[in-house]
Parts: C-alpha cells; structure tokens; sequence
C-alpha cells in the first residue's frame, strides 16, 4: 500500500497513540522517518526507536515517553504538527526558522545536509523545507 505523504503518516500514528498513552507505535520504515525520530529521541520527546527487519519492508517502532502513572500521566509530545504538506511546501531561509513556543518547542527541516533540527540549520546558516512542530 502507498502511503501519500509518509510523514504525515508518522506524525499521526505519533499523535493517535500518545493520546491513548500507548507505549510504543510501529510504522513502516524510510530512512528520513528514522532521521525525525533520532532528532525526537535526541530532544527527550521519545524513549527511544529500533528498526526491525521485516519483509517486504522493515519496520520502524517507537517507543513513547510519558510522565506519571496512566491515570495521570503527563505526554513527552503535547502537539506534533504538519508544516509542509503535500500540496503546500513551506521553504525557509536561515533568518526565518520557526521557533515554536518561543524556543520551547522545536522545528526540524529537510535541508541539503540531511534531516536537522531547526537550531542546528540556524547554527549551520542554513535554511530548508520545514517538516514538522513538535511543542
């Protein structure tokens, strides 16, 4: 099955099992879906990820990060948002970089060294395609 915007994808079945405060979520795997999730787990949003070997494509699973027992437990991701989108990319330059929150959140761009989050690029005077807001 093809999937239209595979971030997307990832970003919602994020989204869908940490609001039922699952402890892991499995996805197919690419290799900028790893990218995004070495920058959540490097950030603290996630516990971690793992790709196993699956035919006829390998699976990416995440392993959700919670606070608390279940009853009241606090989310690692409040919001995981979609900036660009399929029929609406969002390009930036390095000065104009979001800064979710105020710097409370974070922001991570495709550029053209590879997956980055947004303070990086910012550090690397570099601007690209913004993926995603995570507060």
């Amino acid at each position: 099955m093809m999937i239209a915007h595979p971030i997307a994808d990832m970003l919602t079945r994020i989204r869908n099992a940490s609001a039922k405060f699952h402890p892991e979520v499995s996805m197919p795997h690419s290799n900028i879906k790893e990218a995004v999730a070495r920058i959540l787990e490097a950030e603290g949003y996630i516990m971690g990820y793992e790709v196993l070997p699956r035919e006829p494509q390998p699976v990416l699973r995440i392993e959700l990060k919670y606070e608390g027992e279940r009853s009241q437990a606090k989310r690692a991701i409040t919001d995981i948002r979609l900036v660009s989108k399929s029929s609406r990319r969002v390009y930036v330059g390095k000065e104009e970089i979001p800064r979710p929150l105020g710097g409370m959140g974070i922001c991570i761009l495709s550029t053209s060294q590879g997956v980055l989050l947004g303070s990086e690029a910012q550090e690397r005077g570099i601007g690209g395609e913004v993926l995603c807001e995570v507060l």
